[in-house]
């Protein structure tokens, strides 16, 4: 822990630099240097754990070294990039000056979604204290089932990204039916990959989680049970996911952080201990909890999304001058 929280600064760094790049349409050059990264890691990670020639091991913290170095050369190779101003962005020492109008703006817009994502993380936490009354079995279970839930995550998080990038960028521009359309469409690809993603989970369910616990009956058997019950709301997931990105990328994040708390504290977790504590489910309750949540969460999202009050919302003051977003990146995503 001492090792991972030095690279917080590198993280916060790279965070900075893929944001701006996303922000201005590139989004090829920080997954590049994130799969160079990712592969370095493989390579750093048994040299440091187990140690060869003169490089001593250094056992589970060797994983941590190897994860600081590689974060500290994203930063790094980040860095290099914005400070050469190729991609329209150039970094100078006057941009450093404080400027506090900016600051304060910078930290109403960024405390909701800081209050939102610290809701999602202590919700894991909450979650893990409900599972683990029911024993050992059960948290085994919920351990392998969250590793693959993390997994579908994944491409579901890189739709939303791509979804907050071309709506900001559409909005930015004063078009903001081709940004509700957007996000429309988003929504619609998140929905329908992430069902026959769902379809595809639960019919080798028991495969999948045999490929993390190949050797324990028992814990294919219930973690197989939570992943076809989690997976059969997928698809609700994803439209939840893309909304709440076109509300950030419109400066929304207020809504994002009340979907957050609505979804965690008045849906997920009431559901879960009713259902498992009161009900004859008892641990089936608690991932049953999950399909209902993603379900009505996703229909709060859309109601709320086609109420169309996240479309008058404004991230600046000053009157924007008619620009015109890129075409390239439209083009690329098919939605010219």
């Amino acid at each position: 822990m001492r090792v991972s929280f030095i690279g917080i600064i590198f993280v916060f760094l790279y965070a900075m630099f893929q944001a701006l790049m996303r922000g201005i349409g590139e989004t090829r050059i920080p997954l590049i240097i994130v799969l160079g990264t990712v592969v370095m890691n493989f390579a750093l990670d048994p040299l440091f754990i187990f140690g060869w020639g003169p490089v001593p091991g250094q056992g589970v913290m060797g994983a941590a070294l190897a994860t600081l170095v590689t974060q500290a050369l994203a930063a790094l190779i980040g860095m290099v990039i914005l400070l050469r101003g190729r991609h329209g962005i150039e970094l100078s020492w006057r941009g450093l000056v404080p400027d506090p109008p900016y600051i304060k703006r910078a930290f109403l817009l960024g405390f909701p979604g800081s209050v939102e994502l610290s809701t999602r993380g202590l919700g894991l936490v909450v979650m893990s204290f409900l599972v683990a009354s029911f024993g050992t079995l059960t948290t085994a279970a919920y351990g392998v089932g969250s590793t693959v839930l993390q997994v579908v995550m994944i491409p579901a998080m890189g739709l939303s990204m791509a979804v907050s990038t071309l709506v900001g960028q559409n909005i930015g521009a004063g078009n903001i039916q081709r940004a509700s359309r957007i996000a429309l469409f988003g929504t619609s690809v998140g929905f329908g990959v992430l069902t026959l993603v769902g379809i595809i989970a639960f019919l080798f369910a028991p495969h999948i989680v045999a490929f993390f616990v190949p050797r324990d009956a028992d814990v294919i058997a219930e973690g197989a049970r939570f992943v076809r019950i989690m997976c059969l709301a997928w698809g609700g997931m994803g439209i939840q996911l893309c909304v709440v990105a076109a509300f950030r990328a419109s400066g929304n994040m207020l809504m994002a952080m009340v979907i957050a708390l609505v979804s965690q504290w008045m849906i997920q977790f009431p559901v879960a201990y009713v259902l498992s504590n009161h009900t004859v489910l008892q641990a089936d309750g608690l991932w049953w909890s999950f399909p209902v949540t993603n379900i009505l969460v996703a229909l709060v999202s859309l109601g709320w999304f086609a109420r169309g009050t996240w479309k008058d919302k404004r991230l600046t003051e000053e009157d924007r001058k008619a620009a015109k977003v890129t075409d390239e990146v439209i083009i690329e995503e098919g939605l010219g």
